[in-house]
């Protein structure tokens, strides 16, 4: 369960906190339903922004959420969950990019994956999830050939990358996947005017996703000697934080030209987290939960009371908070991968580490040269239901990713003691 939108529940207010959680049990849950318990694997923190982005555009009815059972992952409490198209389309999306990672991996030869009879396996179960995303996709109206395409694409774009190549050629088939994905939200939604500004906040969230990706494994595959977009295009860690920053300022604009009913959340994620994912990945001098560059900057405006429930005309004439300057004040106008094949929107093999025994992933860094070898896939599955279902993902301070061995912390490991204002900037403006 793995994603560059990774929220503490300190920068969350109660009810953005609760809905959070009903998003991503959605996803877990309409995996099950529709493929079966085992398609749970592919859950990721970057699939339920699908499923938010479909309901910020809709009226929320009763039918949009039912009570969920007891859960390891919420102490064994029920929970209100989201159900309905949006959950479904962020499953058949996740799953066919996982079937597609998964075979990836079979002719890399991956760890277990080396051996005929688990590599045969691997195929089957790739093949159903295939199908049973594909036969998803077309009960939601969404044709899943242009995740394919952008997925089989990627090998060779990689190829030909060379010193001098722009990196945005490298990120190009990730962002045809999220453009795509994001798009048909609008068609579920029955608001046909947000497909294109959807389709472009897509087309740069698949950017970024691919490029902090590279940015958090280089240290890891230049020790390996794997292959990174970064290293194979000479380009700079200066020039990659640019085109971040870049892409940030770009969803946020692309935002602005779309009418929603309620985007308190889809806000959250895709503003601020986006931004926090940026400094996270480039370690920017700031606090663990404000992502808006070094301590005591001041924070940019936005002109929407998102947590406080109401809205109030922002800074430029409008209600709609995505107007203006990106923040952290980065002009311009402009990944959702996952590590081990599953989850996200990441494109080629191996995510940000190609073909070539690169590392994807949209993890929390690398471990350095004195990294274990990874875990082949179906071992790497066993560690991960381990850590999965003991909230060590979420909780422990530290731990082993199932996949790639690299050392990971868990996403809240800091909310109990964090001492910093928490709160989203737009609060109270």
């Amino acid at each position: 369960m793995f994603g560059i939108v990774r929220p503490c529940s300190h920068r969350l207010a109660e009810g953005l906190r609760t809905e959070w959680m009903a998003h991503l049990c959605g996803l877990c849950l309409a995996l099950r339903a529709d493929h079966g318990q085992f398609a749970r694997v592919a859950t990721n923190y970057d699939g339920l922004v699908v499923s938010v982005l479909t309901e910020a555009q809709t009226v929320r009815t009763a039918a949009a959420r039912r009570t969920a059972g007891p859960c390891p992952l919420r102490a064994m409490r029920t929970a209100p969950v989201a159900r309905g198209e949006g959950a479904r389309l962020a499953a058949a999306v996740s799953l066919v990019l996982a079937s597609a990672k998964v075979r990836d991996h079979v002719a890399d030869r991956d760890g277990l994956l080396a051996r005929r009879p688990v590599a045969a396996a691997a195929r089957r179960v790739a093949r159903r999830w295939d199908a049973a995303g594909t036969r998803a996709g077309r009960e939601l109206g969404f044709d899943t050939a242009v995740l394919l395409d952008a997925v089989d694409r990627q090998t060779g774009v990689e190829a030909l990358a060379r010193p001098g190549t722009p990196l945005l050629a490298v990120t190009e088939p990730t962002e045809t996947a999220t453009a795509a994905a994001f798009a048909h939200t609008a068609v579920l939604a029955g608001r046909p005017g947000n497909a294109a500004p959807l389709a472009e906040a897509g087309r740069l969230f698949g950017r970024l996703a691919h490029l902090l990706d590279a940015v958090e494994d280089l240290e890891a595959d230049t020790a390996s000697g794997a292959w990174n977009p970064l290293t194979a295009t000479g380009t700079s860690l200066t020039e990659a934080r640019r085109l971040a920053d870049d892409a940030v300022h770009g969803v946020r604009l692309a935002l602005r030209d779309a009418e929603f009913v309620d985007d308190r959340l889809l806000h959250q994620l895709l503003v601020h987290e986006l931004r926090r994912s940026v400094d996270r990945a480039f370690a920017a001098p700031s606090c663990s939960h404000q992502g808006y560059g070094a301590p005591g900057a001041p924070l940019p405006p936005h002109g929407h009371a998102h947590q406080g429930g109401g809205q109030a005309p922002g800074p430029y004439g409008s209600f709609n908070p995505y107007g203006g300057g990106g923040p952290g004040g980065h002009g311009g106008h402009g990944g959702l991968g996952d590590q081990g094949g599953h989850g996200g929107y990441g494109g080629g093999r191996g995510g940000s580490g190609g073909r070539r025994g690169g590392s994807g992933g949209s993890g929390f860094g690398g471990e350095g040269p004195r990294q274990k070898p990874p875990r082949g896939l179906l071992a790497g599955c066993a560690v991960f239901v381990g850590l999965f279902c003991t909230c060590r993902i979420c909780c422990a301070e530290e731990y082993e990713g199932p996949w790639s061995r690299k050392k990971r912390e868990g996403c809240c490991r800091d909310c109990d003691s964090c001492s910093c204002d928490c709160r989203c900037p737009c609060d109270g403006c």
